[in-house]
């Protein structure tokens, strides 16, 4: 027993458990003494990385089924358990989520010197949530823990932000989140009702009459489209990013939007495949149309920040025709651009967030000739723009050319626009590249230049190695992922 104790403890629970004491520990030492705080919160979180691919060793990719898993009696009298478990679809998740709480630590390590230990514990309670969430095997706290990630969120926008508009900001994030998220609440009730289990695996093979599925994939959809985010309901998302500090914009970018699509994989389309067929159509137009708007929107923005996140809107949108392409290209090629996605946009936020503290200005208007000042984040930044470009050789292109394939077999408009989304993309990422690198500089607005010191280009490497390595050599992602997308599509019986 001892030694299975044990197992169970390095594979799943010690990822699960170090943010938890890490987060803990911090609350008995004294404010003062922030230099232990802060190696606390790193410490913890690194020890949270190196546990998280452990699985890895174990893991056998033959199989769709979830693995390791762990149950816990919760509420025995209502048949609800605390289950856990990994599969091929969260386990590049919660490797990318223990991959950013470090950097976003790291971030913070100099700039958050007001309430110090509270962003730590914030940090890791943040990352404890997020773990659970992707190794969730229960409808009911498949509900609760994404809601539970908004309060540290809404905290390090409000408490940390950076403008006079982060509180209505942080309003903005929770309440149109946690309102869409009502509805699912009441899909999951009335699954409950039906099926007498809180279990997720019996759930997904339990068969909902037609005229249910569709009321329980709306409802469920108005959940996970807020969180992609989807348009129209993505106004909270720039604000969001605009009021962040930068160590808060990396951590949105990365984690709460593959809350949204990780729900509609791992919910919405195998538990009610029959009313996604009938909804692909109100999925595709809305996310075409996005594509194009956000891309146009984005070349009009005049704030950095705003810029990258209109652009990871689109970016998002276009993951969501992929999921909703009912076969192995599109449903598999969405994955990995969810995974760049938690890369490429941070990086850029974490470039905006150099220059601001620097020039404290995210205006374009006031950027140019940095080429020849700080050459260093130049090159960092132009090798962000050709992954956020989708060039090839990059994380994003290896998603997002089988999406376009996926798309097309289903519909030659929809993949045609989204083609000419990936054209804009790549129109306003040179044009904001070339407008703040080149050029002649303006020196009567920027005085201070100083190129990234050491720790700050640390910050930037794992994610330029990431970017390149997904790129290059991309097939650990199919081995992993294909028997668990295809069984998705069988299961739904797509094809």
């Amino acid at each position: 027993m001892l030694e299975h104790f044990c197992e169970c403890y390095s594979d799943l629970s010690g990822p699960i458990l170090c943010p938890v004491l890490g987060s803990i520990i911090p609350i008995f030492i004294p404010n003062s003494r922030i230099r232990p705080i802060r190696l606390i919160g790193l410490c913890a979180s690194l020890i949270t990385f190196l546990y998280s691919p452990v699985p890895r060793i174990q893991f056998d990719p033959s199989t769709a089924k979830s693995q390791f898993v762990e149950s816990l009696r919760w509420l025995p009298y209502e048949n609800i358990n605390l289950n856990l478990g990994i599969d091929g679809l969260s386990f590049f998740f919660v490797i990318l989520t223990t991959f950013l709480i470090p950097i976003c630590i790291l971030v913070g390590w100099s700039g958050m010197r007001s309430y110090g230990k509270e962003y730590i514990t914030a940090s890791l309670i943040r990352e404890f949530l997020m773990i659970a969430v992707f190794r969730m095997l229960d409808p009911l706290l498949f509900y609760v823990l994404p809601e539970s990630v908004l309060i540290p969120m809404f905290i390090i926008i409000g408490v940390w932000g950076s403008r006079q508009r982060k509180i209505k900001a942080a309003y903005q994030f929770f309440l149109y989140t946690l309102l869409g998220s009502v509805f699912m609440l009441l899909a999951i009730l009335l699954i409950l009702f039906q099926t007498g289990t809180a279990d997720l695996q019996i759930s997904l093979t339990t068969e909902f009459s037609e005229r249910r599925q569709i009321f329980l994939w709306i409802a469920s959809f108005a959940a996970f489209a807020v969180k992609v985010p989807m348009v129209p309901v993505h106004i909270w998302l720039p604000e969001a990013h605009v009021e962040a500090p930068t160590a808060g914009s990396v951590i949105l970018a990365g984690i709460p939007s593959k809350l949204g699509t990780h729900g509609f994989l791992r919910f919405s389309i195998p538990m009610f495949p029959e009313a996604t067929l009938c909804s692909t159509p109100f999925i595709y137009t809305p996310s075409a149309i996005a594509i194009i708007y956000t891309s146009l929107t984005t070349s009009r923005q005049i704030d950095l920040k705003k810029i990258i996140a209109y652009s990871s809107v689109a970016h998002m949108n276009l993951v969501t025709i992929g999921m909703f392409s009912p076969n192995i290209q599109g449903i598999g090629g969405s994955i990995p651009p969810m995974l760049s996605h938690g890369l490429v946009p941070s990086a850029l936020f974490l470039c905006v967030g150099v220059l601001y503290d620097r020039h404290k200005t995210r205006l374009v208007r006031y950027y140019g000739g940095l080429v020849s000042t700080m050459p260093n984040l130049s090159t960092i930044s132009f090798s962000s723009t050709l992954a956020n470009m989708s060039s090839p050789g990059t994380s994003s292109f290896i998603g997002e050319f089988p999406i376009s394939v996926g798309a097309f077999q289903r519909n030659s408009l929809v993949a045609t626009l989204a083609a000419l989304g990936m054209i804009l993309g790549a129109a306003y990422s040179l044009w904001l590249y070339n407008r703040v690198v080149s050029g002649n500089l303006k020196a009567d607005f920027l005085h201070k230049f100083s190129d990234p010191n050491g720790r700050e280009v640390s910050i930037f490497i794992p994610f330029l190695v990431g970017v390149v390595r997904m790129g290059v050599h991309p097939k650990v992602f199919p081995d992993r992922m294909h028997t668990y997308v295809s069984n998705l599509v069988q299961h739904g019986k797509f094809n």
